[in-house]
């Protein structure tokens, strides 16, 4: 759905998880086994991959200064239930969360947020304002008011919707 890089470090994780339904069209890769495997999630883990990927919108959206797409499970109850601990590289002292388990979705992207935080991108991390889209995007603006995953195709729908609002 978007011409932007990747979001940096961690955050990777989370974008891509956000980005597994395209709302426009309904495809959900979390119904794939290609889709699942490509976040670590098994079948019996979807729909609570689902509702971690759906708070995780909310919240994105929130970043870009929108509300909730729906009401959802509020994400900081839902990663109160990561299991994360300290490591402490012996070689350089440098320490970082990371998940007890890699396995568990909701750990990893704990950690990725945790990471965010510290780097101070979080909340660079948006979803698009279009109300068919939400799709996320790591908004590398000067002054981080990026509205669109896409100028090309989100932010140019919208700026058409209005001029041609203004024709009426």
């Amino acid at each position: 759905m978007t011409e932007r890089s990747p979001a940096p470090g961690g955050l990777a994780l989370v974008e891509a998880l956000v980005n597994t339904l395209d709302i426009e069209s309904g495809a959900d890769a979390l119904d794939t086994p290609e889709g699942r495997a490509r976040l670590g999630v098994t079948a019996d883990e979807t729909d609570r991959a689902r509702t971690l990927r759906e708070s995780l919108r909310a919240t994105l959206l929130a970043h870009a200064g929108h509300p909730p797409h729906r009401e959802v499970t509020p994400l900081g109850a839902l990663l109160a239930e990561a299991p994360l601990l300290v490591t402490v590289d012996a070689s350089d002292g440098s320490a970082a969360l990371a998940p007890a388990d890699d396995r568990p979705l909701h750990a990893r992207v704990a950690a990725a947020v945790a990471e965010a935080l510290v780097a101070g991108t979080w909340t660079r991390l948006k979803a698009c304002q279009a109300a068919d889209c939400h799709w996320a995007y790591y908004d590398r603006s000067p002054a981080g008011r990026g509205r669109w995953c896409s100028m090309q195709v989100c932010g140019a729908r919208a700026k058409m919707r209005r001029y041609r609002a203004k024709e009426l």
